[in-house]
């Protein structure tokens, strides 16, 4: 990862980020709300050309600090979704097969008979389809990349131990064109919402960070940036129902998904399009799928909106 203030040319609006608190400016300045820590972070990861390792409930803002890293460098982000079954075909390259049996059968009819000779034009770079991890390495312009490998916890143990020798490398090898080498590697953020535990081997590679739930202020200041037209009022109440759903020990809920932030700005806008001016029992119940997404936390919140929205804090 590249080191801020000391790299020339290659990261753009960040060489002039020479605190944690700048980088913070510059993320602020695309949208994003970073406290100290995430800032931090970042910074270290860029400063010590290190992956970082994200990691926290879902709806925490993972993902969206990665887009707002890739806003300040000026680059593309190359998102890397995992799932159950990804392999390293998946996310690193394929041949396009309909066109090379197009250039087959064009080759044999225009008397290109020779079995070396078919193979050599079968395997022409122009057939190669990037996915991410080979984009990510061959670059996109004199602004630095940043690879997303989003919900890694969602992969399984062979395709953790070939990303570990892929951010060794920074490279890949293709039988039939060759090596593969990044000339300026790319900036790389892994998330995990924590669903099962990431190998150590591959957090060792990384620089990591506990993302929490923000606290109410910056929660506050979140709903208030990305829906400006709520009222102060409304989006104090929202913030303040947020905090306790996620504190059974101040008289939240026990959820199975407590609402990240992405939910409670999602809640505030179904607010705002039915009218509402404060949140009460009533407007709750009929905005709660914008905030909880499982039947048995819809029901388990239903049940208990008389006693999460007495004397919330506005």
């Amino acid at each position: 990862m590249g080191g801020i203030g000391t790299m020339s040319g290659a990261i753009g609006a960040v060489e002039t980020a020479a605190t944690p608190d700048e980088l913070s400016t510059l993320l602020d300045g695309h949208d994003y709300l970073a406290d100290d820590g995430a800032a931090t972070a970042c910074f270290l990861a860029l400063r010590m050309r290190r992956p970082l390792f994200l990691e926290g409930d879902a709806g925490v803002g993972k993902t969206e600090l990665a887009k707002a890293v890739a806003a300040v460098l000026g680059g593309p982000l190359i998102r890397l979704q995992c799932y159950e079954g990804i392999d390293s075909a998946q996310a690193l390259y394929d041949w396009d097969h309909p066109r090379q049996l197009l250039h087959l059968r064009a080759a044999q009819a225009a008397g290109a008979a020779g079995v070396a000779e078919l193979e050599a034009g079968l395997y022409d770079r122009r057939f190669l389809l990037a996915r991410p991890l080979l984009t990510a390495l061959e670059g996109g312009g004199a602004a630095r990349s940043v690879l997303l490998i989003d919900e890694i916890d969602r992969a399984d143990d062979e395709f953790e131990a070939f990303l570990l020798e892929f951010l060794s490398d920074f490279a890949i090898s293709i039988p039939e064109v060759g090596t593969v080498r990044a000339e300026v590697p790319p900036v790389v953020v892994l998330t995990s919402n924590r669903t099962r535990e990431v190998h150590d081997a591959l957090k060792r590679r990384c620089l990591y960070h506990w993302m929490p739930h923000p606290g109410f202020d910056r929660e506050v200041a979140i709903i208030r940036r990305r829906v400006p037209d709520a009222t102060e009022h409304l989006v104090r109440a929202v913030a303040a129902a947020a905090q306790r759903l996620r504190d059974p020990a101040s008289g939240g809920v026990d959820l199975l998904k407590p609402p990240g932030v992405a939910e409670t700005i999602d809640w505030t806008a179904a607010l705002l399009a039915i009218g509402a001016r404060d949140v009460d029992p009533d407007t709750a119940a009929r905005t709660l799928g914008a905030l909880v997404k499982h039947h048995e936390d819809h029901e388990a919140v239903r049940g208990s909106l008389a006693a999460l929205f007495n004397g919330h804090r506005g």
